[in-house]
């Protein structure tokens, strides 16, 4: 039976095809909704839902970007992400040195999309605690994938162990002489300033996941 598809579902289905040809991963709902000139992310969201109860795409309740095009993604490209546990005070992550990459013994693990890691084999994952991102869309709860990094660019989201208070934060960086500032995306929040030899940089973020029920 053939499938009836109104103009806008079939624009929203070629642009998905021609984003995910071009980029090996798929837009987010507000790339969508800018591209195919939408009213809003509702609507958006309205369509998408028509097309996958048509079957033609699946969607992922976990990941932001988790559109899949049916058939149109080859069988096998997903990778295992260890679960390293929670950005929080108290103590660092536990990640294994770049190099000798080997997650700890019983990490629980994560069967994501490969787009997700950028085909980065040492990428791991924690839980966010906290709201001080929650203007870059990483909110309380969200999961954030990391890989190993020492050394970033100015307005870098990493995670960073700071050693003097003994927490790990979530935080954009910045390097400002002989300290380093760490910015919040809240406005309710200041940023922290630290010597910059009182930060250790555990890892750049690569990715967000979200439970959306």
């Amino acid at each position: 039976m053939e499938r009836k598809l109104s103009a806008r579902q079939r624009r929203i289905l070629e642009y998905l095809t021609a984003f995910t040809s071009t980029h090996s991963y798929p837009p987010s709902i507000r790339e969508i909704q800018a591209a195919c000139e939408i009213s809003s992310t509702s609507v958006t969201d309205y369509n998408l839902k028509v097309l996958e109860r048509e079957g033609l795409i699946r969607r992922s309740k976990i990941i932001s970007r988790g559109i899949e095009m049916v058939n149109r993604r080859p069988a096998g490209q997903t990778v295992a992400v260890p679960m390293l546990g929670t950005i929080a005070a108290g103590e660092p992550i536990p990640v294994p040195a770049s190099g000798s990459w080997d997650p700890l013994a019983g990490a629980e693990e994560l069967d994501l999309p490969a787009f997700l890691t950028g085909g980065h084999p040492e990428v791991y994952a924690v839980r966010v605690r906290g709201t001080s991102m929650i203007d870059a869309l990483v909110a309380d709860g969200d999961i954030v994938l990391l890989r190993p990094a020492a050394d970033v660019p100015n307005g870098t989201m990493v995670a960073a162990w700071l050693k003097e208070r003994q927490e790990t934060t979530l935080k954009y960086l910045y390097q400002e002489g002989e300290r380093v500032r760490l910015q919040p995306a809240n406005e309710a929040m200041q940023p922290i300033y630290v010597p910059a030899a009182e930060v250790e940089v555990q890892g750049r973020v690569v990715g967000v996941l979200r439970r959306l029920d």
